[in-house]
């Protein structure tokens, strides 16, 4: 079925449902047995996801960054950002820093 029929038929279908809804005054609230086995089926099912889900393990960012900085390619997330135009490379500028304070100590000390 394409779409276009599918949602004709949805359309099709909404005006008997909507008059049949609105028509019927409901005699009672749902049953309380079923509200009580539904909150009860969401706990066991939300106490399963989390007692079968595997062990977290802990993240050293120190150690994930380097190794991703040693692979380099298309597993850095970052790459798109530093070869922008524009961005710095920290470690090259604070080298080139290092080597002018350098510099700048010799021609004092002349």
């Amino acid at each position: 079925m394409s779409f276009l029929s599918k949602l004709v038929t949805l359309f099709e279908a909404t005006p008997p449902t909507n008059t049949r809804c609105s028509s019927a005054a409901r005699a009672s609230p749902s049953p309380h047995d079923i509200i009580v086995e539904t909150l009860a089926a969401v706990v066991v099912v939300s106490v399963g996801l989390v007692l079968g889900a595997e062990k977290l393990k802990p993240i050293s960012w120190r150690d994930w960054a380097g190794e991703i900085e040693r692979d380099g390619g298309a597993r850095n997330p970052y790459l798109s950002l530093e070869e922008r135009y524009g961005f710095w490379d920290i470690r090259a500028k604070r080298k080139e820093f290092a080597e002018w304070m350098r510099g700048q100590d010799m021609v004092a000390k002349q």
